[in-house]
């Protein structure tokens, strides 16, 4: 389950907006300014749909003078409140300001607000505000002016050769990025940066006197100076050299400033955290329940350092009661404090082959919100109760204080449940940690019954040596130890989802939405060429995805099926609107249990903590606007820290493949396109190209019902799960790019 376990755990090492034309009154509107009475406001500045409502009403673009008047706003302190909340919604496509510093509305002007996703052929998308329909297609030359990540706004002009929606900018809302990381090169005089991002197909031009002392050939991080026109190029000033290409650890310091990922703490944290000691003062401890003497253990993998949970269980009559006990973040981390501004900005730790960037510092990370063992902790603690068919028949909240009897691995767990060794485990432990896998029994019953979707792909894990290179890839496999930590998690997560919108109070769920019916729609014509009958997009349901899952587990295509169906699924994010979990199959969930690492659990956090100290909604810190944004924050903050660890990862599995030029592995096909098939290394987990062109004496094509490649002359196919032996046929460094060719004798097509 390590998809849809959505637990907060570490395995290993768009937020959708509401269309423009919802919050408008209908294009015909025979209303004016001069019928319009100013409102009265309980906050001065007037929110962002009052001003969508006039700027719709006015029927033309509007000053900022004009405005103020409108709501009877005066003085100097009013104009910067209203400017500040005219530029958030310029940011996020609401409104935008024309070259007159007139404030007009994006859908009356017919524009698409977005995203820029840049391709390394020089092309690009928007990836819509809206969610309404396809990413829309920028041609190389729309795309002259632009980076990949900027915020703009477009005008849909037709569509392009393949059908697709195509654009032309109208105005760049918000540059992305104002940092590049790249290689530095001198060539006759002129020094330029070319970027590490593939998608960002600019040159920096870098002046005599901006080079920093950097040198040809180095890994620099470029300011920009000047984003690139129709004519003119990027221009920018060397700010730092990251090191040379080769150097121990340079993949991860890369991945770090392309992605601009903060690392260093400012002054002002550091500052902060010099209150902190190294344990908890009494003071802390009062009013909060003991926990102390209750035998509550930590189950982590063998690396970990920072310990977000730990976990009692006894039997209670025919059930069981269960202690989800989750390290008080929000005791240390104030709102509002410079602490807090930069957990904000971090979003996430991030958790590297090499290294971690973590969230918190680690005086807090490791240390005092840490539960490591024989020391005592503060807590926020959901005690469960569960009955025998692994439902919750009644659960609470409140603050502790513990004291970790163990910090147990999952190798440790696991051996005593299987029965090879009871040796790791504290005797005293053994009875909970037995009563913790019959919970989990439960609670795995329970979760078939409501039909959450069980992928259960296995991780890889990079064993790197001293001079920080790849040794070896492990495939780590995943065991009940985990899924009975993974089931508490989700049990605790789906309790705070329900305080939340019990006590309707403002945070952010976990949700996930139903797939795509287009992409579902493509994974529906492949699953019924192999015989397998599917249901129609508009009812699918998770226990579909399980039962194809279980009739096609014993086939040797099994985790292609997997994968595939696994793309497509839509990503989950965070959002103040609780729509449900698809993959999870729950009407409710939030992410409680890993505070330390997670910005959004603290949030869930702090709302608890409100409510258990008998405040009221109304007087929480924070409004269900305020999580809009910090919905969208966070989402954007963990596809970030998903984009760094993926771009290390794969640099690491190219350069443990380049010391394998030539030989020969068994694959498995994980994808078909026009241009070749992907194949998967069976025993690596590692992925690269069958081009097209290296399928020799025939031509193909591409099926798009059965995902095959079949050859036009000898009908030979090349299908979704097909296994093969390949042979490794190059590795490119800079573009993270594995092309395989079949080896002389072709592996026998699977089932």
């Amino acid at each position: 389950m390590a998809h849809f376990t959505e637990c907060g755990r570490r395995l290993s090492n768009d937020n959708s907006r509401k269309t423009l034309e919802q919050h408008h009154l209908p294009r015909n509107s025979k209303k004016n300014t001069k019928s319009r009475q100013p409102k009265s406001y309980k906050h001065p500045i007037p929110a962002p749909n009052d001003l969508i409502d006039f700027l719709t009403e006015a029927g033309k673009p509007q000053k900022a003078d004009a405005i103020l008047k409108a709501f009877n706003l005066k003085g100097q302190r009013m104009r910067s409140l209203l400017l500040d909340k005219l530029h958030a919604m310029v940011r996020s496509g609401q409104v935008l300001e024309n070259r007159r510093g007139e404030y007009c509305l994006t859908a009356k002007l017919d524009l698409v607000t977005g995203v820029v996703s840049g391709h390394r052929d020089g092309f690009g998308f928007v990836v819509r505000d809206d969610g309404a329909g396809d990413d829309v297609y920028l041609s190389a030359r729309e795309m002259r002016s632009l980076f990949d990540g900027d915020r703009v706004a477009i005008r849909i002009k037709g569509l392009d050769r393949r059908g697709r929606a195509e654009g032309e900018l109208v105005e760049v809302l918000d540059r992305g990025k104002r940092q590049v990381a790249g290689q530095f090169i001198r060539e006759r005089g002129i020094g330029l940066v070319i970027p590490d991002n593939p998608k960002i197909s600019h040159r920096i031009l870098i002046p005599k006197d901006g080079s920093g002392g950097a040198k040809h050939g180095q890994m620099v991080v470029v300011d920009i100076l000047d984003f690139p026109t129709q004519i003119e190029q990027a221009t920018g000033r060397i700010v730092e050299v990251i090191g040379t290409p080769g150097e121990k650890g340079i993949a991860t310091d890369i991945a770090i400033h392309s992605n601009a990922i903060p690392f260093k703490w400012p002054k002002a944290v550091l500052s902060e955290i010099e209150r902190f000691g190294n344990s908890v003062p009494a003071r802390a401890k009062q009013g909060r329940v003991d926990l102390r003497s209750v035998d509550l253990v930590t189950i982590d993998g063998a690396d970990a350092r920072d310990f977000d949970d730990a976990v009692f269980c006894e039997k209670s009559g025919s059930g069981w009661r269960v202690l989800v006990a989750i390290a008080d973040v929000s005791h240390y981390v104030d709102v509002g404090s410079a602490l807090d501004a930069e957990a904000t900005r971090r979003g996430t730790s991030v958790y590297f082959p090499d290294r971690v960037v973590p969230m918190l510092p680690e005086i807090l990370s490791n240390g005092l919100c840490s539960l490591n063992p024989k020391v005592d902790r503060l807590c926020m603690v959901c005690e469960m109760r569960v009955d025998s068919a692994g439902k919750v028949t009644r659960a609470t909240f409140f603050e502790g204080v513990m004291r970790s009897k163990a910090r147990l691995t999952y190798s440790d767990v696991n051996a005593l449940l299987v029965g090879t060794s009871t040796s790791f485990v504290p005797k005293a432990l053994q009875g909970s940690i037995r009563e913790l896998h019959a919970l989990y029994k439960a609670f795995a019953k329970a979760r078939g019954r409501r039909g959450a979707i069980e992928i259960d792909l296995p991780q890889t894990k990079f064993k790197l040596n001293r001079d920080g290179e790849i040794d070896r890839i492990e495939v780590v496999p995943r065991n009940d130890a985990h899924r009975l930590i993974e089931e508490c998690m989700i049990a605790a997560n789906v309790q705070a989802a329900k305080f939340l919108k019990r006590h309707r109070i403002p945070g952010l769920y976990r949700v996930h939405a139903k797939p795509d019916p287009d992409r579902f729609d493509e994974l529906r014509l492949y699953l019924v060429s192999l015989g397998l009958k599917v249901a129609h997009p508009d009812h699918v349901q998770p226990r579909d995805f399980t039962k194809i899952i279980r009739q096609t587990a014993d086939r040797p295509d099994a985790t292609a099926i997997m994968m595939t169906m696994l793309r497509s699924l839509t990503h989950a994010e965070y959002s103040p609107t609780n729509i449900g979990h698809f993959g999870l199959a729950l009407e409710s969930y939030a992410h409680f249990t890993s505070p330390i690492r997670r910005y959004p659990d603290l949030l869930v956090h702090r709302a608890i903590r409100h409510i258990v100290r008998g405040g009221k909604p109304g007087k929480y810190d924070y409004s269900g606007r305020d999580m809009e944004r910090l919905g969208t924050v966070t989402s954007a903050h963990e596809k970030r820290a998903e984009d760094a660890t993926r771009e290390v990862e794969a640099w690491l599995k190219c350069q443990y493949m380049e010391g394998h030029l030539g030989d020969e592995f068994d694959g498995v096909i994980t994808g078909v396109t026009n241009f070749g098939v992907f194949v998967q290394v069976t025993e690596l987990m590692v992925d690269g190209l069958v081009h097209v062109t290296s399928l020799t004496n025939d031509y193909y094509k591409f099926d798009t019902g059965s995902q095959s490649l079949v050859g036009e002359r000898t009908g030979r196919q090349y299908r979704l799960g097909d296994a093969l032996r390949i042979q490794v046929n190059k590795v490119d460094m800079d573009t993270r790019r594995i092309d395989f060719r079949l080896a002389e004798k072709r592996q026998r097509r699977s089932g």
